[in-house]
């Protein structure tokens, strides 16, 4: 069998090596590049990204990244985000005051944690829905977070003509001061505010259960 090809998005953020070798670990074919071609075209595509909200959009924008997505996801071709690859993925970031435009996939709003200590670090247990493919054998496991801002509201309409063709999301929701988007399964896109690369043995599973769907 031919593992899959997985691009890792270098666009000058996120902890791209420790992705790479946790991807290659769970049996699939990495490369870590910038090039437009290969991330396109590649079975599938992770976008991580550490840092401020406004700092990963740009970085992502100047290697054309929002529009590889956008193609993906028009041919329904996979594409996993990670951390602020996750967040970018939402409607607005709001940090320092600065309310900055993200890609706009799924409503929402990146808000700082209203906890008594941020950032969130360390590890902690998820809630996800029935029937989630991500999560399928670690749905009761701990995943690491380091993060100061979240998502913590998630509303999602369907209209009523829509309802026989469109899935929504499956939401899978977290605490730290307040509930907030732990990780989002929608069709091909998929993205974690977690870790899964440095959350042992559970995070491996869900990159093989991410892989799986390729």
């Amino acid at each position: 069998m031919t593992a899959p090809r997985v691009v890792v998005l270098d666009y000058g953020f996120g902890n791209v090596r420790s992705a790479v070798r946790a991807l290659e670990r769970v049996g699939a074919d990495v490369e870590l590049t910038a090039d437009r071609r290969a991330a396109a075209e590649c079975d599938g595509l992770v976008v991580p990204g550490v840092g401020a909200f406004a700092a990963v959009l740009e970085g992502l924008k100047k290697v054309g990244g929002d529009g590889v997505i956008d193609r993906r996801l028009a041919g329904g071709r996979p594409v996993l985000g990670i951390c602020v690859g996750l967040q970018v993925l939402f409607e607005h970031g709001v940090e320092h005051g600065r309310d900055v435009a993200g890609l706009g996939e799924w409503p929402g709003v990146v808000e700082r944690l209203p906890a008594q200590v941020v950032p969130h670090m360390g590890w902690n247990t998820v809630e996800p829905p029935a029937g989630t493919v991500l999560f399928d054998g670690v749905e009761g496991e701990y995943f690491y977070f380091v993060h100061s801002y979240g998502v913590q509201r998630f509303e999602f309409e369907v209209r009523d003509g829509e309802k026989a063709r469109l899935r929504p999301p499956q939401v899978t929701w977290a605490e730290h001061g307040s509930r907030f988007v732990a990780a989002v399964e929608n069709g091909p896109l998929s993205a974690t505010q977690f870790h899964p690369e440095k959350s042992g043995d559970a995070g491996a599973r869900l990159l093989r259960n991410w892989l799986s769907t390729l």
